[in-house]
């Protein structure tokens, strides 16, 4: 169900930039499906607000998988769109997620490096142990935070950005995000998402050069399950 964004649903806002906290579900921008997507909501959020005439300009940095949530930045001007662009491109912009995983990885932190291959007809990555032809360098960091019976909730450092690339390689070892069925999951979660969180963004303020860092609270739904992980 399609609904208007709230004063709580935003993170960050200044004249350049505004950080949004995606919900499970929303899209980052229109796809086939032809359902309103979340920079179509941030410029209505924008618009009402201000009272803007016309049309609002709002520059997507970056997406989020439509069954992921967490923290996603927008540019309010061409200037602020170019600078976190190339912020992006240079790996200025660190990401850190929040994933609940399948199983306990033996391991309590680890460097995982792969090679990611695309699939536009089934929209899914495979993993390569070794260089393979047309996949992509892959690599991520991950800790431990907090261990159940059946469950491990990890802290995840983007040290690329690959096509669903911690849902693989997390699977690759073994530990697929928790609802994640695309990626081996044993069971899908009521609300069709997956236990994979977009935490904290840290990077510079692209025209006020300070540093910006923004922390995104999890969903109340099914992430309740991280204060009682003990006990599944």
């Amino acid at each position: 169900m399609n609904r208007n964004l709230t004063e709580s649903d935003i993170l960050y806002e200044d004249n350049h930039i505004i950080i949004v906290n995606k919900k499970t579900g929303d899209i980052s921008q229109g796809d086939k499906t032809g359902d309103e997507s979340l920079i179509d909501k941030v410029k209505h959020y924008i618009k009402t607000k201000y009272q803007k005439p016309g049309n609002v300009f709002l520059g997507l940095v970056h997406r989020l998988d439509r069954p992921t949530s967490g923290a996603m930045i927008f540019a309010k001007t061409s200037k602020a769109l170019a600078r976190l662009n190339k912020m992006l491109k240079d790996r200025k912009i660190q990401k850190t997620y929040w994933a609940v995983v399948e199983g306990i990885p033996g391991r309590e932190k680890d460097r995982l490096e792969h090679y990611l291959k695309k699939n536009p007809k089934t929209n899914k990555s495979t993993v390569f142990i070794k260089e393979t032809p047309g996949a992509k360098r892959a690599v991520l960091y991950y800790k431990t935070l907090k261990k159940g019976r059946n469950y491990a909730l990890l802290e995840v450092d983007l040290q690329t950005g690959r096509h669903h690339q911690i849902r693989a390689q997390l699977s690759k070892i073994g530990h697929p995000v928790k609802g994640d069925l695309k990626y081996g999951a044993k069971r899908s979660l009521p609300d069709g998402g997956i236990m994979l969180h977009a935490r904290r963004l840290r990077f510079p303020h692209p025209v006020k050069g300070t540093d910006v860092v923004i922390e995104a609270p999890v969903p109340g739904n099914h992430w309740n399950l991280i204060d009682k992980l003990d006990n599944v």
